[in-house]
């Protein structure tokens, strides 16, 4: 039927398409439950919604009603962004589309802090996501497992009476509790260059002290866009870092995360987290990205100019995975 959602499997003879769900209708309104099966609209992995955020979009695509040109520490004047609301979910990636993805997406989108006050390292959590609304194709299917993440049957178990059939462990509600400082997305950043949209959001992590010094610390996700037909490479990166304390740092460098990717209309999007630290409690970023055509010409792309905010009520460090 047009309307199921089929996937490869390897055998013997080669691969074979097999029946693993049936679309839905997505929607226009509301959200999506804890439960929820999907397909990335972008990624085309399979995933599972955990919950949803509330975020603050701030769209620079979008005119505002406000015209007048505000100067601010990102530099060049631009007009005033206003935030408007926006359904994100914390979902769980299938871990079998993860090797299919990993050109694209990075399948480790969330990272924490240590919580041992000697170490400078971080707990990684393979194969969580946040996903933007729209970005939902859902699905439902028969399988009572029909996700393979190490975390699924964890967090997640199954009740055929309800709809979607799969429900969240206490543990899930716990883990959400107690990390929703590090795990909670507040602001998505976007913005436009000739046809390249870039996303951003940033994550509070942390505050760790060093040498009678506090160091704050951040992730932030970004997602590059093609929304024309012409293939185009990621060159370059160009950040300036604005610290409250009054610094300003410029980073320079080739690519990004070790890659310079290709964005075509087969693979349009490519999605990265790195990390940032300051030396102050709060903070902006901004910068360009610098993209070459197939004719050797380059093209500079903005960064939405984003803060960096600490959580002004933070009590204890993250706890990872450990219950």
């Amino acid at each position: 039927p047009p309307n199921c959602l089929s996937a490869p499997r390897n055998r013997p003879e080669g691969k074979v398409l097999e029946t693993v769900g049936v679309f839905e209708a997505p929607k226009q309104h509301g959200k999506y439950e804890t439960g929820q099966l999907f397909l990335h609209s972008v990624f085309g992995y399979r995933g599972i919604v955990l919950f949803p955020w509330q975020a603050r979009l701030y769209d620079r695509d979008v005119a505002s009603p406000v015209t007048e040109k505000n100067e601010n520490v990102a530099g060049h004047g631009s007009k005033e962004v206003k935030g408007k609301t926006h359904t994100y979910y914390q979902v769980l990636i299938d871990a079998r589309d993860c090797p299919h993805i990993s050109q694209r997406s990075q399948t480790e989108a969330v990272t924490f802090l240590a919580n041992h006050d000697d170490s400078r390292a971080l707990y990684a959590i393979p194969g969580l996501d946040y996903v933007s609304h729209e970005d939902i194709l859902p699905y439902s299917s028969t399988d009572q497992v029909p996700i393979q993440h190490e975390l699924f049957e964890r967090f997640l178990m199954y009740d055929q009476t309800k709809v979607p059939p799969f429900v969240a462990r206490d543990t899930l509600c716990a883990w959400q509790e107690k990390n929703h400082p590090w795990l909670e997305l507040s602001d998505v950043h976007r913005e436009t260059t000739e046809n390249i949209r870039v996303t951003v959001i940033p994550f509070y992590m942390g505050m760790r002290e060093a040498q009678n010094s506090h160091v704050y610390w951040w992730r932030y996700c970004i997602r590059l866009e093609n929304l024309d037909s012409e293939v185009v490479q990621l060159r370059e990166r160009h950040w300036r870092i604005f610290s409250l304390s009054g610094t300003l740092e410029t980073v320079r460098g080739r690519g990004v995360v070790g890659r310079e990717p290709v964005l075509s209309k087969e693979q349009p999007a490519f999605q990265y987290s790195s990390h940032v630290s300051l030396q102050a409690s709060s903070g902006h970023m901004w910068g360009t990205f610098r993209f070459e055509r197939p004719d050797g010409s380059h093209f500079d792309v903005r960064i939405p100019p984003f803060s960096l905010e600490s959580n002004k009520d933070e009590k204890t460090p993250p706890s990872g995975l450990h219950w």
